[in-house]
């Protein structure tokens, strides 16, 4: 019963934070710590069951942990692979090697915890699953509330369709996952044109990246020129070189056209969230929508996120992980 009424209570804070504004990062937060409160009511109630088959459901649930940890990082471990021999080894494209080798590796630590008597071993043990269990709790929070998010019509009439860069492919031309964010961005202008005119004004935004001869934005109005976008229909921000620019220097541009705007912003749909959370810390008074992206791509953008997405509020988290170290290294050492 208190867990429950803890899920209940937590689902009217998620529901007031979401009424005050949606991009907020601690919605996601609230609305995993609801779901995990409901899940250990449920949980409470085995002592309902027959003695037999409660016990068989207890011992099971760690088996499913451990099996679905495994397989989870044996796929990381693949993407990992695949995503190197296709596109080299970039950052992004290690994360998922990265992760996988790090889930294996844990999983390695707890069994040698469980069958060694060694107090050092336990306490790192300890220390390990908790920071883990910490960062997975996160990253199901955000990928559960990325796509509830992500199904949030957006608004029919604004001022402008701002589409976020994605860097260019070797020819400085615009890539397939940029080329998604622009043709979701014309669609979303040309469905407002449709509806009544005016159109939104479409705004590019992406700086000159490394390597690169033109900037991003450059690219993409040309792209948009192509598909029969006027050039006075069409803003420029050519100087931002990650998200947080992408929306500040475009927020400037906008608000010198029009004070009062609003906007829908495009990106990716791996990163929505993000982008939201970085547009309610930007000022930026619009919603977020995603464009789709090849299935390969994910594993390792997504874990991109997650960790951009702790440096967003870095006292918190790591005052978190060295907190559930501590407690989990005192736990484990204990006899």
């Amino acid at each position: 019963m208190v867990a429950y009424l803890l899920a209940a209570v937590l689902l009217v804070l998620f529901a007031i934070g979401a009424a005050r504004d949606l991009r907020r990062l601690s919605n996601a937060v609230l609305l995993g710590l609801a779901v995990a409160a409901t899940a250990a009511g449920l949980l409470g109630e085995l002592d309902r069951l027959p003695p037999g088959t409660a016990r068989g459901v207890a011992d099971a649930l760690p088996v499913a942990a451990l099996l679905a940890a495994s397989a989870v990082a044996v796929l990381l471990l693949g993407n990992g692979v695949l995503m190197v021999r296709r596109a080299g080894g970039s950052p992004v494209h290690l994360l998922p090697l990265l992760a996988g080798s790090a889930g294996l590796a844990l999983i390695g630590v707890l069994w040698a915890a469980a069958r060694v008597d060694s107090r050092p071993l336990h306490a790192a043990a300890a220390a390990a699953l908790l920071v883990a269990g910490y960062l997975a709790f996160l990253l199901l929070c955000c990928l559960g509330y990325s796509a509830l998010y992500g199904r949030i019509p957006p608004p029919r009439q604004v001022d402008f369709v701002v589409a976020l860069g994605a860097g260019l492919d070797d020819d400085d031309r615009v890539p397939p996952l940029l080329a998604a964010r622009l043709d979701r961005a014309l669609g979303l202008r040309a469905d407002q044109e449709r509806n009544g005119p005016p159109a939104p004004v479409l705004v590019v935004s992406g700086g000159k990246g490394t390597g690169e001869q033109l900037s991003e934005a450059e690219a993409m109005a040309r792209y948009a020129a192509d598909r029969g976008v006027p050039a006075a229909a069409v803003l420029r921000e050519d100087r931002s070189r990650n998200t947080a620019e992408n929306l500040r220097f475009s927020d400037r541009l906008m608000r010198q056209h029009r004070p009062d705007y609003r906007c829908t912003v495009v990106t990716s749909n791996f990163h929505v969230l993000r982008t939201a959370v970085e547009a309610r810390r930007a000022g930026v008074p619009g919603q977020v929508v995603g464009a789709p992206t090849a299935g390969v791509l994910w594993p390792g953008a997504v874990l991109r996120e997650l960790g951009a997405l702790l440096l967003c509020y870095p006292r918190t988290n790591a005052g978190a992980v060295l907190l559930l170290a501590v407690l989990g290294a005192t736990a484990g050492w204990r006899p």
